[in-house]
């Protein structure tokens, strides 16, 4: 048997923070080490943090970035480390670099850049047009970049068919959204029961604004089966042992690999030797390292998609305060259910002691809603504040009064309470030093059922990507982890509103929850015209109305603050469309 051990690090880095990275690398390396790892991989860019953005226009980033990474070949005495960085020649290239027994041997480059939904690759970067494999002890892998991948008949099959690669690696920054490690984990099974080859997926782990990464690293067999998979939204070191002639024994058994080597006249790809390609390995092993016993990983859980979002979120959450240096977060208690599930989210993810909950009841807050978040500040262990804002609506009205003399009350007075309300918060914020957390969920923001400098005040948008009915599906989520449940049930039974005036709900501006958010995803997400979801049997009437209000809050998404992103297609990089537009499709 020909055995191999192999090691994937999915790490949590923080863009800019070479120091702090390469710090995790080097700890990963040495454990990686402890348990005899011959082969580790790295997520893609993991040295400078993804993505790094415009800091890779500043030339002293590009050169930091190439220095820290080179250094990093002293600390691979024994092994053969493959880790994401950059590459400078003639241009700029996203890169992983092979470092190997304590010396750096080369670079592979990625080929397919993406630059759609929030990848701007194009910008930066300039594409590989080749592939190459890399040698050691009678062993022979393949290296490719996230995107890379993805191809059917792209860099990996060159590199089996071409290079003879036995082992795939895949260095991956995959933002998360719901279901997507479903879709990679049948896409990393299809390419190695495709290739008969063993596929190495490596994935980053953590938050970068308003994007989550869910780790979830694989390593699949050549016939497709999951050998071993990271953890979700946690650092992991993913740890198997393969053997080699089980992938010769596959490819001897199947001769499609063999026809089309056959049919294939370009040149042999390039292959760069680690060791020297004569010397035969010790006992018939791939390396003469000394493996420990691996300990017994148990199978991951299937989860609900609530219980993956709710840890995605969490995770945000955390990564946003924590990585922007603040200790504490604070945010308004209205005794509603955005609320509450974002005050959830924030306690889970920092610790009751960091997040502080204020109550900013006007003359129109009933007397539940007071009830409701105090009940669940009590329930949740977090601080709590009252502070009312009666006084100071009573002064607005009475400065605004010779200027709207004549005219009746309306909106206007509505938003200067939720105006009021941001900028008491945002006071709090100043004089502590707290981070403003808002409330707001996508179904709203998505309309513009929001005040600008109001309710949209503050520094991050926890629910931005999430909406209303989603929202009861994760609040009800968290009550089920706790005994007795946290958010009170009057708050997931009482009919939404903003309290803005006498008897309102939201019901009185909006469709129904369980309408709009379907005409919402068929619109914001999909683009589909007036007509084609109409067609699907919503009031074409409804849905002119529904568009035309998500037309028109542009201007205001724009000056949101950031938020995560949880689906498919977010608010943000995701969809990007002018203010100034008439179009009406």
């Amino acid at each position: 048997m020909r055995m191999l051990r192999l090691g994937l690090a999915q790490i949590n880095p923080t863009v800019g923070d070479l120091d702090g990275n390469v710090s995790r690398i080097r700890a990963s390396i040495d454990q990686a080490r402890s348990l005899g790892v011959e082969l580790l991989a790295f997520p893609e860019m993991c040295v400078p943090g993804y993505p790094p953005e415009d800091l890779l226009l500043k030339p002293g980033f590009i050169q930091s970035c190439i220095e820290r990474t080179r250094e990093l070949a002293a600390c691979t005495r024994g092994l053969t480390v493959v880790v994401g960085s950059l590459e400078r020649d003639v241009d700029l290239y996203n890169s992983a670099a092979v470092l190997h027994d304590g010396r750096f041997v080369g670079t592979a480059r990625k080929r397919y850049l993406p630059n759609y939904g929030v990848f701007d690759e194009n910008r930066y970067f300039m594409a590989e047009r080749r592939s190459l494999v890399f040698a050691r002890d009678g062993m022979v892998f393949g290296i490719n970049v996230c995107e890379d991948i993805w191809l059917a008949g792209g860099p990996s099959e060159e590199q089996v068919v071409r290079g003879g690669a036995e082992v795939i690696l895949n260095l991956s920054a995959s933002p998360y959204h719901a279901g997507k490690a479903g879709e990679r984990r049948r896409m990393i099974s299809t390419r190695a029961a495709d290739n008969q080859a063993i596929v190495c997926y490596v994935n980053l782990v953590g938050a970068q604004d308003e994007i989550v990464f869910d780790g979830s690293s694989l390593i699949v067999d050549e016939h497709g089966r999951v050998l071993a998979e990271g953890a979700a939204f946690a650092e992991d070191l993913v740890v198997a042992d393969v053997d080699l002639d089980e992938v010769f024994n596959a490819r001897l058994h199947d001769p499609r690999l063999r026809e089309e080597r056959s049919l294939d006249e370009s040149d042999p790809m390039p292959r760069i030797h680690l060791t020297d390609p004569g010397r035969e390995p010790a006992g018939g092993a791939v390396a003469t390292l000394t493996r420990p016993a691996l300990a017994e990983r148990a199978p991951r859980e299937e989860v609900s998609e609530s219980a993956e979002v709710y840890a995605a979120l969490t995770l945000g959450v955390r990564d946003y305060v924590r990585k922007n240096g603040f200790q504490t977060v604070v945010l308004g208690l209205s005794g509603g259910i955005d609320s509450a599930l974002t005050a959830c989210l924030a306690v889970d993810a920092l610790g009751a002691e960091h997040v502080v909950g204020v109550s900013l009841p006007s003359p129109y807050t009933s007397p539940a809603s007071q009830e409701d978040a105090a009940a669940l500040a009590k329930a949740l262990g977090m601080r709590f504040q009252t502070i009312p804002i009666r006084d100071v609506m009573a002064a607005y009205e009475k400065a605004l009064a010779p200027s709207f003399e004549g005219r009746t009350p309306d909106t206007t007075e509505e938003n200067l309470q939720a105006r009021i309300r941001g900028n008491a918060l945002m006071a709090l914020s100043n004089k502590f030093g707290w981070l403003v957390l808002t409330t707001g969920n996508k179904s709203e923001i998505s309309v513009g059922y929001s005040t600008l400098y109001g309710d949209m005040a503050g520094g991050f948008a926890v629910l931005k990507d999430v909406y209303k009915s989603m929202v009861y599906q994760l609040a009800q989520h968290r009550n089920r982890r706790s005994d007795p449940p946290v958010i009170p049930q009057r708050t997931l039974t009482r009919a939404p509103s903003a309290e803005l005036k006498p008897d309102q709900t939201d019901q009185d501006t909006l469709p129904p929850y369980d309408v709009l958010d379907p005409i919402l995803r068929f619109y914001v997400e999909e683009d589909r015209s007036v007509k084609e979801i109409a067609g699907l049997g919503y009031d074409e009437e409804l849905v002119r109305r529904v568009v035309g209000m998500v037309d028109r809050a542009e201007y205001k998404r724009r000056q949101s603050p950031p938020g995560l992103k949880i689906s498919p297609r977010a608010f943000g990089k995701d969809r990007r469309l002018p203010i100034t537009n008439r179009w009406m499709g």
